[in-house]
């Protein structure tokens, strides 16, 4: 058996068949009566739901049904940890994620000509679109106990002690932006009902065990009668932890006995999946004159969108990033995750580990150039090594390779790390 990977150059177990085309995506299924699925989605932010009505598309030809919230029979819900993202909106409407209706037709073309006949009237309530405005007072509601959905408080030392200690403080403020996963593959699926009376859906997911929870929850059967087949998967990058297409697929084939197939354009990709959170955050950071960090204070705070997907997860690990890999004596970081109207955030790659860099690394530099310091020396006079303690108080025992990685890249840049430590 070969014991060590890194440094060999083993196949990638999907390689072969994604370059020859024999990989099998949803979109790549067809099965014998098979008919077509096509969202209708909100036109606005948050709004009231003044009328839906579906005669119209009904009454083409071609049409089988025209699903809404009140064909749920399960709940009217989902998401990985708080089931909070409708199925279909029920009466209001919060982000432009929202999926209004699900029409279902003989073919695509008559799907979504119908998709253009369904009739619905809204009213507009107010909208907030930045989560420092939606942590006001005077924000509009959008949850019955206020739009703050976490908050996490990490606390180690005296912060004011510190900066007293300090004889250079920077603060800066930074912001990212929302970022989308942008797989090749837009989301699609394939459901069905077999021959013993269970739904089975195919389709690229991240979350097969976690999506027969929230499907079966939502169709109000027990979670033997759903089946979930991962198909090949065209990119995903978190972006395919939340579902999408799975229960109106199984909901729409559970009803009719027919397979239905449901494949998003790449505009409706983009508003069906998460993003990742755009994050601000304000920093302060105290050094003494050898370049050693003596205080930290951190605020931020990501835009969890309309609904919860991962954002406490993400906030957490944001915040316990939020020092970077740096000893810091004294820290006070407060880290929130904040509702807005914006499409909802969840996971991408990094998992809320990748914003906080672009902040403590600037402020690395910065305080190296008041210093007079050279980059690599602040920071490595601050390295995390075994024995460190972290703002959490978690001990480093074992796998810091950290300075070992510095030595090496500073050699290769030609510098003299002797005389830079």
């Amino acid at each position: 058996m070969q014991e060590r990977i890194v440094g060999q150059s083993p196949w990638r177990v999907d390689g072969i068949a994604k370059v020859t085309g024999k990989a099998v995506f949803p979109q790549d299924i067809y099965l014998p009566g098979m008919v077509y699925g096509k969202t209708v989605r909100s036109k606005y932010p948050h709004a009231k739901i003044t009328k839906l009505d579906t005669s119209k598309a009904e009454a083409l030809p071609g049409v089988l049904k025209v699903f809404t919230a009140k064909d749920v029979p399960g709940h009217n819900g989902h998401g990985v940890l708080h089931p909070d993202i409708p199925v279909f909106a029920d009466g209001k409407v919060t982000s432009i994620n929202d999926a209004i209706c699900l029409v279902v037709a003989e073919t695509q073309d008559i799907a979504e000509e119908a998709a253009l006949l369904i009739d619905v009237e809204y009213e507009e309530l107010p909208a907030v679109f930045d989560p420092r405005e939606a942590m006001k007072e005077t924000a509009p509601k959008l949850r019955e106990n206020g739009n703050i959905a976490y908050h996490l408080k990490i606390r180690k030392g005296d912060v004011e002690k510190g900066f007293a200690q300090a004889d250079v403080i920077v603060e800066q403020s930074f912001k990212t932006s929302m970022v989308d996963q942008a797989f090749l593959q837009p989301e699609a699926g394939v459901a069905t009902v077999d021959e013993r009376g269970h739904i089975v859906i195919y389709v690229a997911t991240q979350y097969p065990h976690w999506d027969r929870t929230e499907i079966a929850r939502a169709l109000g059967v027990s979670q033997n009668m759903v089946r979930v087949v991962t198909t090949a998967v065209g990119g995903a990058f978190g972006g395919r932890e939340d579902m999408t297409v799975q229960i109106h697929a199984c909901l729409a084939a559970m009803v009719l006995k027919r397979p239905v197939k449901i494949v998003y354009e790449r505009s409706e990709s983009f508003k069906a999946h998460s993003k990742r959170h755009p994050m601000y955050m304000d920093y302060k950071v105290g050094a003494t004159r050898d370049g050693k960090l003596v205080a930290l204070e951190a605020t931020i705070i990501g835009d969890a969108g309309a609904y919860l997907s991962w954002s406490p997860n993400i906030l957490r690990k944001a915040a316990v990033h939020a020092t970077g890999p740096y000893y810091i004596p004294n820290v006070k970081v407060d880290s929130y995750a904040v509702h807005t109207n914006n499409p909802f955030t969840g996971a991408m790659r990094g998992f809320g580990a990748a914003q906080p860099p672009m902040a403590y690394e600037a402020i690395m530099d910065m305080l190296a150039e008041k210093l007079n310091l050279h980059p690599f020396t602040i920071r490595w006079r601050n390295a995390f090594e075994r024995g460190s303690e972290t703002a959490t108080g978690q001990i480093l025992d074992m796998s810091v390779g950290l300075k070992e990685t510095m030595l090496e890249a500073a050699r290769h840049f030609g510098w003299n790390v002797e005389e830079l430590k």
